[in-house]
């Protein structure tokens, strides 16, 4: 593994155009899974100037059944879809949560997939698809996150938390960020280049109101990285265009399912290609990328190593994964491969079956709207939120090694 070399993560906020859409496809799935734990969903969302259409597959008891909605269950998929859009700060002439148009184009589930999902007779519950998917964990950070991405969500939230109080005014929700970090020794020692680009109020794009605007950014990246990693040297790149006041989907279409790579690891670890939001945890694209995550960081939590990779791999309609991989990239205290069998072999990840993870990380609930910005990973568990991050299977490891 290379110790010295710059790398570079990006993160975008709560009112980019495609995080826009991820929140209002989980919310969706919030909803239906507050009906019926068992529901499936798979909602695709696109927004664009003044529209917001929903596209997919549901089966949700109660709400959707037998090709039709329950009275006012279209009502209530507007409500949410009107609400999480007035969160996030949209009220703009582009875009405005109360006047855009929306269209609701959800229909029933498959029944061929979910014939292979549902579990019958002696046949277990089988994954919603096929594919890999992947975890990763490693040191740089409290979190047990790639540094490069940490920093620039942690920025991006910090920035949405000024906006929302009212602290920074001039700010609107579409924005993105960019860490540059050079390493020496496999540890981050500089940032080389911090990029931020952020929608703003009218005329904060010249003069005086241009330099209060970057002075903010900088004292933000200030007090987000630790202080010996910026210098004179860092290069600062913020509104590099110039104006930035049409944003969000205004200014381009959004989709869902378009940051996977903002949504996991910065690119610091491979990913299976297989987006989160708007997809019920019966999709091992959701399910198993948060079991390996939950898995990574147990290993490098509990001092197996300082870095984790795993990948897991399924076919739809079969419950037992076609293979564990685990790669500790040359800093494990252990041999990988004992690490795959003492995996396999607690009982209390039952067989890494996909109703084994949700059952052993609690997913049948509506729990995804707050995954749906600023990363579904290097989160803080909080109550029912974010099980995956919980460092609670540690012991289990090192006694099974």
């Amino acid at each position: 593994m290379r110790q010295d070399y710059l790398f570079t993560s990006e993160s975008v906020s709560e009112g980019h155009p495609d995080k826009v859409a991820d929140q209002i496809s989980d919310a969706i799935v919030d909803l239906f899974l507050s009906k019926d734990p068992e529901a499936r969903i798979a909602c695709e969302t696109l927004t664009t100037t003044q529209l917001v259409v929903l596209a997919g597959e549901i089966r949700c008891k109660g709400v959707y059944e037998d090709g039709r909605w329950a009275p006012g269950a279209e009502e209530e998929i507007e409500r949410t879809v009107r609400e999480t859009v007035k969160r996030i700060g949209y009220e703009q002439e582009g875009f405005h949560w109360r006047t855009f148009r929306f269209e609701n184009n959800l229909h029933a589930q498959s029944a061929h997939i979910a014939q292979g999902v549902d579990a019958s007779g002696n046949k277990d519950e089988g994954a919603g698809d096929q594919g890999i998917m992947f975890g990763f964990a490693c040191d740089e950070t409290p979190d047990l996150m790639p540094a490069t991405l940490y920093y620039s969500h942690k920025i991006l939230e910090r920035m949405a938390a000024d906006r929302h109080s009212g602290a920074a005014p001039f700010l609107e929700p579409d924005a993105k960020s960019q860490v540059t970090l050079r390493f020496a020794g496999g540890v981050p020692v500089a940032a080389t280049a911090i990029v931020v680009s952020t929608q703003h109020a009218k005329g904060y794009d010249e003069g005086e109101k241009e330099a209060a605007l970057h002075a903010y950014v900088k004292a933000v990246v200030a007090d987000i990285l630790p202080a010996p990693l910026l210098s004179d040297a860092t290069e600062y790149h913020i509104n590099p265009t110039g104006s930035f006041e049409i944003g969000g989907p205004d200014g381009d279409a959004g989709l869902t399912g378009r940051k996977i790579i903002v949504d996991t690891y910065g690119g610091a670890s491979p990913h299976g290609g297989g987006a989160f939001s708007g997809k019920d945890p019966t999709k091992v694209d959701r399910s198993a990328a948060y079991i390996t995550r939950y898995l990574a960081k147990n290993i490098v939590a509990a001092g197996l190593a300082r870095r984790c990779t795993i990948q897991l791999a399924y076919a739809i309609g079969v419950s037992r994964p076609l293979s564990l991989y685990v790669d500790t990239h040359g800093t494990g205290t252990v041999d990988d491969a004992a690490i795959e069998q003492a995996i396999m072999g607690l009982s209390a990840l039952g067989g890494l079956t996909p109703r084994a993870i949700r059952e052993h990380l609690g997913l049948n609930r509506p729990i995804y709207q707050k995954s749906a910005a600023y990363g579904h990973f290097g989160r803080t568990p909080e109550g029912d939120f974010f099980p995956w991050e919980k460092t609670d299977l540690a012991g289990a490891l090192k006694a099974a090694l």
